[in-house]
């Protein structure tokens, strides 16, 4: 997931929290955001401006004049995308709510015109404190978004209630929250990942080398676009951070059968990104199968084609997208299969791509629409593939 281009000003009190914005900057650097950080002269005590500047690559602003060079306050205010106080001392979020302006952090969210994220980090008793209280309800009455607090051992040496979210979960609520998308809003989207396992005892499968890895980063971006996203998932290799996801697992080909038919009446884009086997058992042992001298056979039966079943029921408001994994004549495979399968669009994988294929992080894909259209989209991360996946089927 991506804060690419991303301008964030982070705000540092005095706090001993202070010490976690060195991993927050470096996890918003390393996500592909710019970095702005102006701190309070009582922020020097918990954490060192130089680190600060090293992993943010820019000044660190304390003071609204340094020689004869004024830190301008106003300008920073509005150049960011988001501004983040972290820690919000309990000092400061009382000067916040009442106006007050006596340092260049208060003074930057004075100015600021972009939304402004506060995560406290205090005692318990004072984060419960009605004056506290009063001073977050007021904060979120302008606008303002309070991040929760984590329970856990204090500064104090108390447990309880007042710690700061921790760096991931701050950069998780930017990614989830402030700079979700809006291209899917309102749109219900289902997404298949990953193999399935067709059980031979109750020790063995036939199954495939599939990670689920291109199919989570699908189901990721819609959700990143602002839509509604049902994840039906065989045995993962991955996982997602994203709560927001709703998830069901499943193991062989007949659950995952059931449970996309069940599903794709109040679904609007349909991605069938899941490596179903396409043959079981014919019977299923009970018992483990004991090693023998002799030549076993194995005898097979077709497992049902899960993507024509679903093209044979999808309404016309609905778009259903296909994957083919190829290793020879890989165009007039995708599309012959894309005409059977009554697909608006199939994407295609060929393993004899170098970098492209199960396990691997990057991806190499051509998607073809029905209508015509063909585009290939180069080997890169399989979340750039995904996100280049949707913005062709939503052109």
């Amino acid at each position: 997931m991506s804060l690419q281009g991303k301008k964030i000003v982070l705000g540092i009190t005095g706090s001993i929290a202070a010490y976690k914005t060195i991993p927050l900057v470096r996890l918003l650097t390393k996500a592909g955001a710019e970095v702005r950080i102006v701190m309070t002269k009582a922020a020097q005590d918990f954490v060192s401006p130089l680190v600060l500047s090293t992993f943010s690559h820019h000044p660190v602003w304390i003071e609204f004049h340094e020689g004869a060079i004024w830190n301008n306050h106003v300008e920073l205010g509005l150049w960011g995308d988001v501004f983040i106080v972290a820690p919000a001392s309990c000092h400061t979020l009382s000067k916040m709510a009442n106006g007050l302006c006596d340092n260049i952090v208060l003074a930057t969210y004075l100015s600021a015109r972009c939304p402004v994220i506060l995560a406290p980090a205090m005692d318990e008793d004072m984060f419960l404190h009605p004056a506290t209280q009063r001073s977050l309800e007021m904060l979120r009455s302008y606008g303002n978004t309070v991040l929760q607090v984590n329970a856990g051992e204090l500064a104090s040496g108390l447990v309880g209630h007042g710690r700061m979210l921790e760096p991931d979960e701050i950069v998780q609520h930017l990614i989830e929250n402030t700079f979700r998308g809006t291209k899917l809003t309102g749109k219900q989207i289902l997404v298949t990942a990953g193999p399935t396992q067709e059980l031979l005892d109750p020790v063995r499968y036939i199954s495939n080398f599939s990670t689920g890895k291109m199919g989570m980063c699908l189901a990721e971006e819609c959700y990143l676009q602002g839509a509604e996203v049902t994840l039906i998932a065989g045995p993962l290799q991955v996982t997602t951070s994203i709560q927001g996801i709703r998830q069901i697992a499943v193991q062989s080909a007949s659950e995952m059968e059931e449970a996309c038919l069940n599903h794709i009446t109040s679904m609007d884009i349909i991605f069938m990104a899941a490596a179903v086997a396409d043959y079981r058992p014919l019977s299923i042992s009970n018992e483990k199968i004991k090693k023998s001298e002799h030549t076993s056979t194995l005898l097979l039966e077709k497992t049902n084609d899960i993507l024509a079943a679903m093209g044979s029921v999808k309404k016309a408001h609905q778009t259903i997208v296909g994957f083919a994994l190829e290793t020879e004549n890989e165009e007039a495979n995708a599309l012959k299969k894309m005409k059977e399968k009554k697909t608006d669009f199939i994407v295609l994988n060929s393993l004899k791509d170098e970098g492209a294929g199960f396990g691997l992080d990057t991806n190499q894909v051509t998607m073809y629409a029905a209508t015509g259209e063909k585009k290939v989209v180069h080997l890169e991360s399989k979340m750039n593939v995904a996100k280049e996946i949707v913005n062709y089927i939503l052109e």
